[in-house]
């Protein structure tokens, strides 16, 4: 009978949204008390790279219930974050609307958008879904480019979208008599955002949707039999993945203050599809944790890089602090440590940082009969 409770009490563990640990809840205080204090002692570089790697989180968390729970893969996701900027910009900068109304609007459209984009995902897989969905980020740059009134074409747009909720001003939020500048308040506005989508991603993963994603992904035609549908799944993994795309893509905005069409588009936009593919293949395909993991390594790197090539003579490189002496830009060291990383991660730890983390924590969970 002892067995059986502790059997029923694991299993209602499991069921919960949040397990009754106290070194979790431990875990928790500490990550709110970080959220509280991060911006007071973090450099501006560091809390504009920290918001930065916020952002590649929820779009990460996005495709990653695209690729790593539907099996679906797709090199156009930057087209969906250009959706969500220019959303912004459209209904936040163009028109003064508030922050409550733009970024559930870039959500909705980058949905829809999705949404008109999945049923190709029916009759498509492996690589000619790869190309398809490459073929956005050149529908994109023709839209982008000429619809000048929106995008500003080649000269771009400044984004001036309120950042409002309510009586908290996230361009200058004042908390007492301590008043944060514009960087250190969008800390708490994207962070917050982070902690929203995975808290809605987890639910979602763990209640029948999620599990019929997983089904679709593992065996597509056994799952159709037992009667998921595929129509309905795959494409609503898009519209999904594509709404959370565009909610990155309205806070990159502004947090940027400034959004180009050459930024989700051509060269540019397949070097950032790649790296949020770069950043689920780094942080575990299939886990939602694994993309913040990946996103604090891929995506802070390029900033790193770019700031350390001002200070140091990186070898090989020019435009850096040792002139123009190499034969590689900064933008193409990134790219190469991109496909490093991807080929490294899929070679020698396929399930990614979050597997190294489940490792780590089940050495300490079973310490001292661990080995």
């Amino acid at each position: 009978m002892a067995r059986s409770r502790f059997m029923v009490t694991a299993y209602e563990d499991d069921l919960r949204l949040f397990r009754r640990s106290r070194l979790l809840k431990a875990g928790w205080v500490a990550l709110l008390v970080l959220y509280l204090t991060a911006p007071s002692f973090l450099t501006g570089f560091q809390i504009d790279v920290v918001n930065r790697v916020g952002i590649f989180a929820i779009g990460a968390v996005g495709l990653n219930l695209l690729t790593g729970y539907t099996g679906q893969v797709s090199l156009g996701h930057a087209f969906f974050v250009g959706v969500g900027a220019y959303t912004c910009v459209w209904f936040g900068t163009h028109h003064g609307l508030p922050l409550l109304v733009w970024l559930p609007m870039a959500a909705i459209i980058g949905g829809l958008v999705g949404g008109v984009i999945g049923p190709f995902a029916l009759r498509l897989r492996g690589n000619y879904l790869v190309i398809v969905t490459l073929g956005l980020l050149f529908v994109g740059q023709h839209v982008f480019d000429n619809w000048k009134g929106l995008t500003g074409g080649g000269a771009g747009a400044s984004v001036t979208s309120s950042v409002k909720v309510g009586p908290l001003d996230f361009a200058q939020l004042k908390v007492g008599n301590e008043v944060f500048n514009r960087n250190q308040s969008l800390f708490f506005l994207v962070w917050a955002l982070v902690a929203v989508v995975l808290l809605l991603t987890h639910n979602l993963v763990r209640t029948r949707p999620g599990r019929a994603m997983q089904a679709v992904r593992d065996r597509d035609l056994a799952a159709e039999i037992i009667g998921v549908s595929i129509a309905r799944y795959k494409v609503g993994a898009f519209a999904v993945s594509a709404m959370l795309a565009a909610v990155a893509g309205g806070l990159y905005a502004v947090v940027q203050q400034y959004v180009s069409p050459t930024e989700f588009s051509g060269q540019l936009g397949l070097f950032l599809s790649i790296q949020y593919i770069a950043i689920i293949i780094v942080g575990g395909i299939g886990t939602l944790y694994g993309s913040v993991l990946g996103a604090f390594v891929v995506g802070a790197m390029p900033r790193l890089i770019e700031s350390m090539s001002h200070n140091v003579d990186l070898p090989f490189v020019s435009g850096d602090k040792g002139g123009n002496r190499g034969f590689l830009t900064v933008f193409s060291l990134n790219q190469m440590l991109f496909g490093v990383l991807i080929v490294v991660f899929l070679l020698l730890e396929p399930r990614g940082l979050a597997a190294v983390w489940s490792r780590v924590k089940g050495y300490f969970k079973s310490w001292p009969f661990s080995y």
